[in-house]
């Protein structure tokens, strides 16, 4: 019986010079152009210098969100609810809650009268 080559279990995307993957590339792009119509801005203002620093710092954040993950921490509520997610999916589900216009409803237990006459006391 001959032998077969079993395909890997390949995950992840292609990386583009090493550092970028192809949807950290598109989200850096994106945050450059974004930064771009800022530059173009702040150039009537003869703020050149500055618009290029901000188009840089928005390039950084849209490859920050494009590559990174969530970290599992329980020292914050958010990090331990979305831990090891990446961080542009919590984005888009924030965007789309707030674009929605939900709300969150937490539930608190009734505080009786003589425990708040004790809270005021104190």
């Amino acid at each position: 019986m001959g032998t077969y080559n079993l395909p890997r279990n390949v995950k992840g995307e292609g990386r583009i010079l090493y550092v970028f993957s192809t949807k950290a590339l598109l989200y850096a792009f994106a945050g450059v152009v974004f930064g771009f119509f800022i530059y173009l801005i702040l150039t009537f203002f003869k703020l050149d210098m500055i618009g290029f620093i901000v188009m840089g710092i928005f390039g950084l954040l849209g490859f920050v969100i494009g590559t990174f993950k969530m970290p599992e921490s329980v020292a914050f509520g958010i990090t331990k609810k979305t831990g090891g997610e990446p961080v542009d999916e919590v984005v888009k589900r924030f965007v789309k809650f707030k674009l929605a216009k939900n709300k969150v409803y937490v539930y608190q237990k009734p505080i009786k009268a003589k425990e708040k006459i004790q809270e005021v006391k104190k």
